[in-house]
């Protein structure tokens, strides 16, 4: 990317990806944002497993009812978890750490897409944080905020529209609407 604005316009969720691997390079370079993600104090409550093993990768996708599926396809996915015990802003700090992952794919020519876990629930009722416990045999103090599925972009979409953007819900100094 030319510049951190054109970052974010080109950034939009990929759910369809093609066969192609990242590096091992480009894998380390979205592990190095992750672990460079400001947090609360510094506390780094959050962890990541890299998930690559494409049978591991279909269980994740059934990690939710819906809007989980497309893991399956994709090259890796990083969980994203923080000990929940080490800070309380562990949803904030996990939460930034998931974007940065996000916007560093960008940066590489990955496509990402966010996969909420937290207070989401399997096809049969299960919580996704449980579900995602037993598959990747989490500790217990550790709660899934977020699966990030990563890959080579497998379709073409258009930088967000600034023409889109909602300036309604911008309010200077005090709440000006209704």
């Amino acid at each position: 990317m030319e510049n951190f604005s054109d970052l974010i316009r080109n950034r939009r969720s990929m759910r369809k990806f093609t066969d192609e691997e990242p590096t091992q390079d480009q894998v380390l370079t979205l592990l190095k944002a992750a672990l460079m993600a400001p947090s609360s104090k510094r506390s780094n409550c959050w962890q990541f497993i890299v998930v690559d093993d494409k049978d591991t990768l279909e269980k994740l996708s059934f990690c939710k009812e819906s809007g989980a599926a497309f893991v399956k396809d994709a090259a890796l996915a990083i969980v994203v978890t923080a000990d929940s015990l080490a800070s309380d802003v562990w949803i904030e700090d996990a939460s930034i750490a998931s974007i940065m992952i996000q916007l560093q794919a960008e940066d590489l020519g990955l496509g990402s897409c966010w996969v909420q876990v937290r207070e989401r629930f399997t096809a049969n009722g299960t919580p996704a944080n449980e579900y995602i416990h037993e598959l990747l045999d989490l500790p217990l103090q550790l709660q899934v905020l977020s699966v990030i599925a990563i890959g080579h972009k497998g379709m073409e979409r258009k930088p967000f529209d600034d023409s889109h953007l909602q300036w309604e819900k911008v309010h200077i100094n005090k709440f000006g609407g209704k």
